[in-house]
């Protein structure tokens, strides 16, 4: 970086950067199942003997004859047409054969028999108890390592529930609703797995991350299906929080040093996302200034030497951890900011620098990215 100075009306000098622009430019990183239906069990009606001749014929004989042979003869008449038919409706023949079905009509589906709701039920509720356990565990524990185990204990749990429920065996009217189940569990698994906290910078809660994540919601929905049929699914979910939007005023200082300088530092944050800029000499962090998005932001008073400059934004600050929550990028630029007070005849000379955060047109400072690790406090 070059500069240039300029004489003030009151004697006093401004050095400005005056490296030529180029086009480079440089910005902050922003950041089923299928129901069977069963059939009614059709029942085939037996056909009633057709009368012949010979029957009437016999029964002209019954009359002209003896009272006993007309009880023998009407007897004889009743039992060949009983014996004719059998009882999957099959007409038999003389020698005790049976003939197959006529063309074309299919053989009756089998009635399968119904699982009992009450072994249902036992299932369900063995199932989801571990787990019901394991959420209201959560509720109880601290944010940290103690929220992290509870998150691991509730997943594994949620799991195991999905592959019991999955083999058992389910009423009719309950299969479409343990499928749900089911889907749901697995789903919730994998976002308590996703919650826990890593403690780090940019670390969102746990809480916020389960009060946008959509297995809880699947689960709650599914729990209400097969309540409704009589079988309890219910589960108390953890407790979550709403995604906070914590900023600081735009200028103000997260940490600020001894300075006594005349330099002047003036920072634009055209990004998307609030920003903290950092200023170190060495190990040693100067100061840390706070610019709301679309904004600028003047630190005076900065001391003469060679500063690294690095920046962070993001959304929701947390003070207590020096860090933003959400969409966070950690960057610095990969000039050094050197300011200078001398004193010249007739007058004093500072450095006065402009950092743009965003990209800009011909803007000559490049960036890089800087691990969250490595990012000063």
């Amino acid at each position: 970086m070059g500069y240039t100075s300029a004489r003030t009306a009151d004697g006093t000098a401004t050095i400005t950067d005056g490296t030529p622009a180029d086009d480079t430019s440089h910005t902050a990183t922003t950041t089923h199942l299928t129901q069977v239906t069963h059939l009614p069990h059709l029942t085939q009606r037996t056909p009633q003997p057709r009368r012949t001749r010979r029957t009437r014929q016999t029964r002209r004989r019954v009359r002209s004859g003896g009272r006993a042979a007309a009880l023998g003869t009407a007897a004889l008449a009743l039992v060949l047409p009983l014996a004719a038919c059998s009882s999957e409706g099959e007409s038999s023949g003389p020698a005790g054969g049976s003939s197959s079905s006529p063309a074309g009509s299919a053989p009756s589906p089998s009635q399968t028999p119904t699982v009992d709701p009450a072994a249902y039920r036992h299932a369900l509720t063995g199932a989801l108890g571990p787990l019901d356990s394991a959420l209201r565990a959560i509720d109880r524990a601290h944010e940290g390592g103690s929220l992290n185990k509870a998150l691991d204990t509730a997943a594994t749990k949620a799991d195991t529930a999905a592959t019991t429920l999955q083999t058992v065996a389910t009423p009719d009217n309950a299969i479409a609703g343990n499928s749900q189940l089911v889907s749901a569990l697995r789903s919730l698994g994998q976002d308590l797995k996703s919650a826990r906290g890593t403690g780090g910078r940019c670390a969102t809660s746990p809480r916020v991350e389960l009060g946008t994540a959509r297995g809880p919601q699947s689960v709650m929905e599914a729990g209400r299906a097969l309540t409704a049929l009589g079988y309890d699914a219910a589960l108390r979910l953890p407790r979550t929080e709403q995604a906070k939007h914590r900023r600081l005023g735009n200028g103000d200082f997260v940490r600020d040093g001894s300075r006594g300088g005349l330099g002047r530092l003036t920072v634009r944050n055209g990004t998307g996302t609030d920003a903290v800029v950092t200023l170190t000499r060495g190990t040693q962090t100067a100061f840390s200034v706070y610019v709301r998005k679309g904004s600028n932001a003047t630190v005076r008073s900065v001391n003469s030497g060679s500063y690294t400059v690095y920046f962070t934004t993001g959304e929701d600050w947390n003070s207590a951890k020096n860090s933003f929550t959400r969409q966070c990028s950690f960057e610095k630029f990969d000039d050094k900011a050197n300011f200078r007070t001398v004193r010249v005849a007739g007058g004093t000379q500072y450095t006065v620098l402009t950092f743009t955060l965003n990209k800009v047109i011909g803007g000559n400072a490049s960036t890089s990215t800087v691990p969250p690790g490595d990012f000063p406090s």
